[in-house]
């Protein structure tokens, strides 16, 4: 098996949740007492999220800089950055060092595309919702995007950084969470992109009225792909 780098902490809950999927992943296909090899930089996400809402990119980038070449040097063959905001930063976090760094709205937009979806709805914090670095990838795989709702992803940004990433559940943000859903699925859009690693811990992205794609899963499971060397 090859060895993975998981650059994490942002949030430690949507870490802990990449640990667990790539684990039982690989111990399903290997069976016995496999499990991954994995090398974890976990950052403190206070600092990080400080750098994002000043909208600092070069004080936010650092940090993953730095645990990349870490990483590398730990003899990671490929990384993984768990968050889907912290893409961002990702050309710059390729650039530093010679090994893989997995792009998770290209995994996400190579799943889509084998199942033939065409238009659809992004969902997560607001720089993923409203600025093009996200966007302009899942448009290169052939999607077609749903405007940006700004008034949603502020939401989605207050959840995000007040509730989900210190682990806290908010039935009234399932609620919304649920309703804004149901709201997206009377649209012309064949599906959901859940863009934001910690949001599954509130949306049963198995019981909706349209198919959602799961980027923490589907990151993970490229994850482990790699490790597997398929």
């Amino acid at each position: 098996m090859h060895k993975l780098g998981l650059i994490g902490g942002m949030s430690w809950a949507s870490t802990a949740r990449y640990y667990q999927i790539i684990n039982e992943a690989v111990q399903r296909a290997q069976g016995g007492l496999h499990s991954a090899p994995l090398a974890i930089e976990s950052l403190d996400f206070a600092a990080v999220a400080q750098c994002v809402s000043d909208d600092d990119w070069d004080c936010a980038s650092g940090p993953l800089v730095t645990a990349a070449r870490r990483l590398e040097a730990a003899d990671a063959q490929a990384l993984l950055i768990c968050a889907n905001s912290m893409h961002r930063v990702h050309d710059r976090v390729q650039a530093a060092v010679s090994i893989p760094v997995i792009h998770i709205a290209d995994v996400v937009g190579q799943a889509m595309k084998r199942d033939g979806i065409t238009t659809a709805a992004l969902l997560g914090t607001r720089n993923v919702m409203m600025e093009k670095f996200y966007r302009q990838r899942l448009v290169g795989h052939g999607m077609s995007l749903l405007p940006p709702d700004p008034a949603l992803a502020d939401r989605i940004n207050h959840i995000m950084y007040e509730e989900l990433s210190a682990g806290r559940i908010n039935k009234d943000s399932q609620r919304f969470m649920k309703s804004a859903l149901t709201d997206i699925a009377k649209q012309d859009v064949q599906a959901v992109v859940l863009a934001c690693t910690e949001l599954e811990m509130i949306v049963d992205v198995k019981a909706n009225v349209l198919p959602i794609y799961d980027c923490t899963s589907i990151h993970a499971m490229a994850g482990v792909d790699f490790i597997l060397g398929e």
